[in-house]
């Protein structure tokens, strides 16, 4: 089964039982989401990845212990990762829970347009688009839950990175009026916002409480099996969190770049 956009699931190894949960992982290459990837099969979850990177994906499907299936999905072309997307479900018979972490935030202090541009690209309109699609598929079937990977860097502006936490903070946001929308809807659908700290990957940004992929995948499963509507990642980043939003403007261009 091949889409438009590059976006090939791979349907030997996608098909569960009925009774199987089912979840999808976007961005499931490397990180965090590798990890989540390993921790839902791990819990007996059949596995959607997708991600840029198809080899890496085949990689680590045929490692896990659960039935997976592989696409190559691209965020960035929003109405193929859309079509990508729902040929994804469809090779899977259905899914319960859609993660999404596709992101990029490069430093940026010389203000380079490509680097801000691709930040909107893909962690602003590639959520979004994949976001809507996610959310419009629960809704028909009944039910579902949306994790959305934001950053705690979505409480504070940093002046050499300015698109990464702009965009995090509209994907939290998003994320909060996704949920609000849920409440008046018949569908059973939950959305959770995920708030990472420094994770030791490549976007690791930072030495400062950092964390193993394993440890926030724990977590974030944790939060995902307790249906909560925001969880920071180690929960020790909620005190950073909140005291980013209790210090005054001038006090923060001080400790900030």
């Amino acid at each position: 089964m091949t889409g438009s956009g590059g976006s090939t699931p791979r349907p030997r190894q996608c098909r569960g039982t009925s009774d199987t949960p089912s979840a999808i992982v976007i961005g499931a290459s490397s990180g965090i989401v590798e990890a989540l990837a390993r921790e839902f099969a791990d819990n007996s979850y059949e596995v959607g990845l997708a991600a840029r990177r198809r080899e890496r994906l085949e990689r680590i499907g045929d490692q896990l212990p659960t039935q997976a299936c592989v696409a190559r999905m691209d965020v960035t072309g929003t109405a193929d990762a859309r079509e990508g997307f729902h040929e994804l479900v469809d090779a899977m018979d259905a899914v319960d829970v859609v993660v999404l972490c596709a992101g990029v935030g490069d430093p940026n202090p010389e203000l380079e347009w490509e680097t801000e541009r691709q930040a909107v690209e893909v962690n602003v309109r590639g959520f979004v688009a994949l976001a809507t699609a996610a959310v419009d598929r629960f809704e028909q079937q009944g039910h579902g839950h949306l994790v959305g990977i934001s950053s705690v860097a979505a409480h504070m502006s940093v002046g050499d990175v300015p698109a990464y936490p702009a965009s995090k903070a509209f994907v939290s946001g998003y994320c909060d009026g996704l949920r609000y929308r849920a409440r008046s809807r018949d569908a059973d659908v939950h959305v959770t916002t995920i708030e990472p700290g420094f994770v030791d990957t490549d976007l690791a940004g930072g030495t400062f409480w950092i964390c193993s992929p394993e440890t926030a995948a724990s977590q974030i499963h944790r939060a995902i099996r307790k249906r909560k509507a925001r969880a920071f990642v180690t929960r020790r980043w909620r005190l950073v969190a909140g005291l980013s939003e209790l210090l005054p403007d001038v006090v923060k261009r001080q400790l900030l770049p």
